[in-house]
């Protein structure tokens, strides 16, 4: 792969350590205010230019992009297993979906045209006008990403603004740079010029406030949680925001689903990549008359998981991205048997990597109950009725996704009308994608709407020229 942007090993440098085994794998430069200014700045020179290439050629570097992760998936995927903890098989999922997202946003752009209105005697403006309504570049796209997807997350950024015709200041989590950095390393080595995607890194104490509030920054796109996404919203004063952030997701699991099914797809959503995703599904709310009978195909299913470092097994439930998350894992498990939920698996921790956890009798005085682990731990609460379910859903502060598990289609989209959330998943887990589906959060969840064609529009601006034809 191409070294245009490279890491630094010098006295202001982070080193970036592996979850699994605690191996130094590199480091990467802790930057200055100044240095971040000098980034920004060479982005801000590169707009002029790059809104002028034709849509075409812009697209074709996208097309070389993609090409290039799928000839490095062996590479990129062994860096995103020993940086962020990922099994084999996530991580080159992660590589090979990534490239086909840059390769569809490349086709979604070309498809994407102006229009022309027709003006008509309108509170006395003449009919002899007419508009013509194109979509420009914002600028400079400050494109924050999470140590959760390093690579398709931060794709989801970048390739929809370059492509736009924006240039892009791309700041990837701590953990998680090296993986950013390799793909920045990718665009570039596909044909982007001086400039066009830039690289900060450093510890948020210095550049985080700085970079967010940046005079030349037009656009910020950031996937993190909650608790940095709201400070960042209160900070920042007339440049457009577009935000994934936390999740509590709901599975709704109605007395006549089939339960194992319903069962599986939990699972699987609950505890792959140990829950460290933002549409994990973080809780169950199940009707009384089935809970008993669901928990024990849930406890089959958790069964069968396998637990372990991925770089010695395979394994799903993988040790969590640092100590400190798993501490606070373990704080809402104690919490919740301090107040007398009844854990049904799991509850066993070995530094960080935490067993898959099943709680039953949650109830709302527990924290677990409204709080996002990131972590494999799965809370059960249980509602006599479906109204009941509902309002207990829609009491979380979070508006990401849910899931409702039920045979009667006719409840399915009842339940769903109700849920104030972005994304309902009927019979099936809560997840992202199609990656050409819409994708956004309510309340603490989010701003704005992501997914291909949504997130290309949401990095250009509409402009109308308006024609006389008769002067």
């Amino acid at each position: 792969m191409s070294e245009h942007i490279t890491l630094h090993d010098t006295e202001s440098t982070i080193k970036i350590l592996s979850p699994l085994d605690g191996r130094l794998l590199g480091s990467v430069k802790a930057m200055s205010q100044e240095e971040v200014d000098n980034e920004v700045e060479r982005a801000k020179k590169a707009f002029h230019e790059w809104r002028e290439v034709p849509l075409s050629q812009r697209a074709e570097i996208m097309y070389k992009a993609a090409d290039l992760l799928i000839a490095n998936t062996k590479s990129l995927s062994e860096l995103l297993m020993l940086e962020v903890g990922k099994d084999q098989k996530s991580a080159e999922s992660e590589v090979t979906r990534t490239a086909d997202f840059i390769r569809f946003t490349a086709d979604t752009a070309k498809s994407i045209h102006g229009e022309s209105i027709q003006g008509d005697n309108f509170s006395g403006f003449s009919k002899e006008k007419f508009a013509m309504v194109t979509r420009e570049p914002v600028g400079v796209v400050l494109a924050i990403s999470p140590f959760n997807y390093p690579i398709n997350l931060a794709a989801s950024k970048i390739a929809p603004a370059l492509v736009s015709g924006n240039t892009v200041v791309f700041k990837p989590a701590t953990t998680g740079s090296l993986c950013g950095t390799a793909l920045a390393n990718i665009f570039l080595e596909a044909g982007l010029p001086e400039g066009a995607l830039t690289v900060v890194t450093g510890k948020g104490s210095v550049i985080g406030d700085y970079i967010v509030t940046h005079p030349d920054i037009s656009f910020i796109n950031f996937t993190g949680s909650t608790e940095v996404g709201l400070d960042i919203s209160k900070k920042v004063h007339m440049v457009p925001l577009l935000m994934e952030l936390g999740g509590k997701d709901a599975a709704i699991v109605l007395k006549d689903a089939d339960l194992p099914f319903a069962a599986k797809n939990i699972v699987a959503g609950a505890f792959s990549y140990s829950g460290q995703r933002c549409t994990a599904v973080k809780r169950i709310l199940v009707l009384n008359e089935v809970a008993d009978e669901l928990i024990r195909y849930l406890k089959n299913e958790i069964d069968k998981l396998k637990v372990g470092n991925p770089l010695t097994m395979p394994a799903e439930v993988v040790p969590l991205i640092n100590e400190k998350a798993a501490d606070f894992v373990w704080e809402l498990m104690e919490d919740a048997k301090a107040k007398g939920a009844k854990m049904i698996v799991g509850g066993k921790r070995e530094g960080n990597l935490i067993y898959p956890t099943l709680f039953d009798e949650v109830t709302e005085e527990m924290r677990i109950a409204w709080e996002e682990p990131f972590g494999p731990v799965l809370p059960i609460l249980r509602v006599n009725t479906v109204e009941e379910a509902v309002a207990l859903a829609n009491k979380s502060e979070y508006g990401l996704q849910s899931s409702v598990f039920t045979e009667n289609i006719t409840d399915a989209f009842h339940v769903a009308s109700k849920l104030e959330v972005g994304t309902v998943h009927i019979n099936n887990k809560t997840e992202r994608g199609p990656d050409h589906f819409p994708f956004l959060g309510v309340k603490k969840s989010g701003i704005g709407t992501q997914g291909i064609r949504y997130s290309i529009e949401a990095m250009t601006r509409v402009k109308a020229t308006v024609i006389n034809l008769n002067r």
